[in-house]
């Protein structure tokens, strides 16, 4: 049995990051991947790279809206070929930034737990064991399969990883689930060409948002051809030849079915500790499948750490970094990193125009009896967004009244991904709305336009 410094299970942000830290420090390491198509974690092989790089060609998919559908075919494959550059060279890239260094050594296969100390590692051909007394759990999230009949073995349903290889641009394509993944295959995929349905349980769309801005987000992407079914209750799916059909109830328990060359489903993901065995290294997880981890990161077995979305929270990449720098300040810093010290977060959906957000909304401070005031501006009152020829979306503030603290930010517009990190860095400063209502930005810009939602 091979004893290292530290055993890294899963390629994702947090653990690789983690691993050129270890080794910088002259530490030896161990990572564990199970497959060769994730070097480098979900962001860069199924997840944020793959799909911004296809909302981008998407984009210019949108700017050929009269081309015929056998053009518009021809451009998601060419779409696909690009997509498939772009993770493969990152893949690689990620893989040798760590493989070739004498420190770290990259298994192939999946990791599983022996002992509170020790993992197998299980690969193709054989399976050994490595030691450590320092272990950290970096294996993200996995999608929820829902228990539809017909779903399983179906060639024409796809999970939001497995869509990312269709080669040919389906003609229709019903998306079960309303949610945030859910809405930005819809957007991208409509751009493309695609006749688009999104069937939601709910009757609300994102009941995370306001009203307001999930009615501002539905308007818009209804009018890019989008068609919303809410309250709707998936029953089956049958399969054809070249097709499915999408049987669901609607609110009234009335059957109705939906044709498509592809199915999505877009119902949630959780975390990926099936294979893990975590009862053997007395690591205990929660109600919802989430490993429990305290403000360091630390599980129920102290020799083991959890990074990522497999603590479940916010399945960001970003999180998972920052979850890095909790356990690298703990381990060689003053440990003052911990995390309950990182909110507000901010995050993004590209759908088109992207949404993003950050702290609480309106709906919220409501309910909690807050003394706030709300700002509201829509996109088509802003200089920059005439230029650019897209003026639908809403921007929208929460202030507190008696602080003048910003509350919360929600952004339905173009540049939103990139223009709410100036407000997530006011929030975190902790200074005044004011400071963005008479901050200077350049002009025309999509920034300016906090000089006019804070004034």
């Amino acid at each position: 049995m091979k004893t290292f410094d530290a055993i890294i299970i899963g390629f994702g942000k947090g653990g690789k990051t983690l691993a050129a830290d270890f080794a910088k420090r002259g530490k030896t390491v161990a990572v564990i991947e199970k497959s060769n198509m994730m070097y480098g974690g979900t962001c860069i092989n199924i997840g944020c790279i793959p799909t911004k790089t296809l909302v981008h060609q998407a984009k210019l998919a949108s700017l050929r809206s009269d081309a015929s559908f056998e053009a518009k075919k021809a451009f998601y494959s060419q779409s696909i070929e690009v997509k498939d550059s772009v993770t493969s060279l990152l893949r690689q890239k990620n893989y040798h930034n760590l493989a070739d260094n004498p420190n770290i050594t990259v298994f192939d296969g999946v990791g599983s737990f022996v002992s509170e100390n020790v993992v197998s590692v299980a690969s193709a051909d054989k399976s050994f064991e490595l030691q450590s007394n320092m272990i950290f759990i970096n294996t993200g999230a996995e999608t929820v399969i829902p228990p539809i009949k017909g779903v399983a073995e179906n060639p024409n349903v796809f999970t939001s990883t497995s869509i990312l290889n269709l080669k040919e641009l389906p003609k229709r394509l019903v998306i079960i689930g309303g949610g945030y993944i859910g809405l930005e295959f819809a957007s991208m995929y409509s751009s493309f060409g695609s006749s688009v349905t999104v069937l939601e349980s709910f009757p609300m769309l994102i009941g995370r948002e306001d009203r307001d801005i999930a009615e501002a987000v539905k308007s818009a992407l209804e009018n890019k051809g989008i068609k919303f079914i809410l309250s709707a209750k998936v029953t089956s799916v049958s399969e054809s030849s070249s097709a499915s059909q999408v049987n669901y109830d609607d609110a009234s328990g009335n059957p109705h079915s939906l044709d498509a060359e592809a199915v999505l489903l877009a119902t949630g993901r959780r975390p990926a500790i099936s294979n893990l065995n975590l009862a053997a290294a007395g690591v205990e997880v929660d109600a919802r499948g989430a490993i429990i981890v305290d403000e360091h990161l630390v599980t129920t077995n102290p020799h083991v750490r959890a990074l990522g979305d497999v603590k479940g929270g916010l399945q960001f990449t970003y999180i998972s970094l920052d979850d890095y720098r909790i356990v690298r300040e703990d381990l060689f810093g003053n440990g003052n990193r911990v995390l309950n010290d990182r909110n507000p977060v901010s995050y993004s959906v590209f759908i088109d125009p992207p949404l993003s957000r950050i702290g609480i909304g309106e709906d919220e401070a409501v309910s909690k009896g807050m003394d706030v005031v709300v700002k509201r501006l829509p996109v088509m009152a802003v200089p920059r967004a005439k230029t650019l020829g897209e003026t639908v979306g809403l921007m929208k503030a929460i202030i507190d009244n008696r602080t003048n603290k910003i509350l919360g930010c929600t952004l339905f517009s173009p540049d939103s991904s990139e223009v709410i990190n100036t407000v997530a860095a006011v929030m975190k400063a902790d200074l005044d709305y004011t400071f963005l209502r008479d901050f200077i930005f350049t002009h025309p810009s999509m920034s300016e336009a906090l000089n006019d939602l804070f004034s």
